[in-house]
């Protein structure tokens, strides 16, 4: 599993931060997958969040895992495959959605950076 799908499911819950305009938007995530490799998020697209990333795909993530924190960074890129909705439904099931229901979209890291913190400990990069 790569750093950044880890950190994601041992967070559970983690913040996604986009864009609106010149407005930053943020809201709460806790779906993640790791699908060839790649970090897959989901989401539905009738929601402002599919909006925003299909303007500008660019977004950092925040997220703690005890009494460290972790940001990462980096450009999604939708992935409009119905073998990758079914994996992601495969290994973190969302009873909401189905892979063919029309608003299920998943998105993959194209690119991902990222670092670990903590006040005590030394910076884990990624």
């Amino acid at each position: 599993m790569n750093k950044a799908t880890e950190l994601l499911k041992e967070a559970k819950t983690f913040f996604i931060a986009t864009v609106e305009g010149d407005q930053p938007r943020v809201r709460p995530f806790g779906a993640v997958a790791e699908i060839d490799g790649k970090t897959y998020l989901s989401m539905n697209n009738t929601k402002k969040v599919f909006a925003q990333l299909m303007q500008n795909p660019k977004v950092e993530i925040c997220g703690m895992i005890g009494m460290n924190w972790f940001r990462m960074w980096g450009t999604l890129k939708r992935d409009d495959r119905l073998e990758a909705r079914k994996a992601f439904l495969e290994q973190s099931p969302i009873p909401m959605y189905k892979p063919d229901d029309g608003i299920f979209e998943v998105f993959y890291f194209e690119e991902v950076h990222g670092k670990v913190e903590s006040f005590q400990g030394p910076v884990e990069e990624f």
